[in-house]
């Protein structure tokens, strides 16, 4: 007779404010951010695990939440006769008048979802990272090790890895240490030059965690951080291991593509991670149909080319007309038309955005419904955008709001 399978409750944490991506988070909230041409960032994570057949999913939301909420009640719709869904849940209030203080406190103060499933473990992952997981073979791990508590950790050199929570770990992972941003990151067992950063990414065995949140709750020293208190908690008990994601295997992975992860919580590194999707062999392959990237797609025509209009190193995605104009090294939303003579490089444009005859886009991010006119440039002279009152992030990438006409 089969084994059955363990129950598993996947939770998704989608509460963040998302500051550093202003102002594509000004009005929606960071994982509602689109990506891609015609994703959102929480489509990543619920692709992973529904690719891996955890379809119990509960989408915890706080700031700025409609657009995400209605985004998942239309696109992410499962067979509810198997017990498949995913479900946004917001913050209610249910143990007194006041919000979520801190991830581990979003949990806790989400206790039900426990009772109603009754999970044998919980998958924990962040909402708004771009990467392929098989979150099974991070399951098959937690239950092998015997830890009640195990981190997804990927390799990252030691010289960048102060940036991160970083994971120390001995040879048979478990973990020692939980590291906020430290100075001196400690190496791997196999290799002195890497740490493991932690990926926010976390399975615990449900009588475990349901434990250390109540613990959580009752300190009033805690920040009720999942990162900063809770699995500290579980690495001082000896209850912690490492996940290595390099150890994933994803069907139809490549070895350019293996173990992709982008933290996109900045303007510099959404932009980069776009011009990771664009190369004639990608850094990050959209384009794997064994492990699919999964949304609503736009019921729009095909993306139409006139007047000798070119892209090239492009994604365009459907609806777009380019009327003359030339695209290089960028992503199109759907529906986004450009003029005769226009040129955008190094561009990231969101939907509905119309780019005027002659304008020049340079290293820009246009949000949606943006208005460029007729020979206005974006991103070519960046004290002139800093004028116009554009937000410019430290690398040099003009960001334009939603719904704004340039004119000049």
């Amino acid at each position: 007779m089969a084994t059955s399978r363990p129950r598993v409750l996947s939770i998704v944490l989608a509460g963040g404010e998302g500051k550093r991506l202003m102002p594509l988070t000004s009005d929606r909230a960071k994982p509602a951010v689109p990506f891609g041409g015609t994703y959102r960032l929480i489509d990543f994570v619920l692709s992973n695990l529904a690719n891996a057949e955890m379809r119990q999913i509960a989408v915890l939301t706080q700031y700025k939440s409609h657009s995400l909420d209605r985004h998942i009640s239309l696109t992410w719709r499962m067979s509810t006769l198997l017990g498949n869904y995913v479900t946004p849940v917001p913050a209610q209030q249910r143990l007194g008048p006041r919000w979520y203080q801190g991830s581990a406190d979003a949990i806790f103060q989400s206790m039900n979802l426990f009772v109603d499933e009754a999970p044998d473990y919980v998958v924990v992952f962040g909402a708004d990272n771009i990467y392929r997981m098989d979150v099974e073979q991070m399951l098959e791990a937690h239950i092998e090790g015997g830890f009640a508590c195990t981190v997804a950790g990927i390799r990252v050199p030691r010289s960048q890895a102060t940036e991160f929570g970083v994971i120390d770990a001995s040879a048979d992972h478990k973990i020692k240490q939980f590291l906020e941003k430290p100075a001196d990151p400690p190496g791997l067992p196999d290799d002195p030059d890497a740490s493991f950063a932690s990926m926010g990414n976390y399975i615990f065995s449900c009588d475990a965690l349901v434990e250390a949140l109540y613990t959580d709750a009752a300190s009033l020293d805690s920040r009720h951080d999942m990162g900063g208190n809770i699995i500290p908690g579980f690495v001082a008990q000896g209850e912690a291991q490492v996940y290595d994601f390099t150890a994933n295997e994803v069907p139809g992975s490549r070895e350019r593509d293996k173990a992709y992860w982008r933290d996109v919580g900045t303007i510099d590194a959404y932009h980069e991670a776009h011009m990771d999707l664009v190369s004639v062999d990608p850094v990050f392959n959209l384009y794997n149909n064994d492990w699919p990237i999964w949304s609503n797609m736009a019921q729009m025509p095909g993306a139409k080319f006139t007047l000798d209009g070119t892209a090239t190193d492009s994604i365009v995605s459907p609806g777009c007309i380019i009327s003359g104009g030339l695209i290089d090294d960028s992503v199109l939303s759907p529906n986004v038309r450009v003029a005769k003579g226009a040129r955008i490089s190094q561009s990231v444009i969101l939907h509905n955005a119309r780019v005027g005859e002659g304008a020049e886009i340079e290293r820009a991010i246009l949000d949606k419904n943006v208005l460029v006119a007729p020979g206005a440039t974006i991103g070519v002279d960046l004290d002139h955008d800093r004028s116009r009152g554009f937000t410019i992030s430290d690398g040099g990438v003009t960001v334009v709001g939603k719904g704004i006409t340039v004119t000049t």
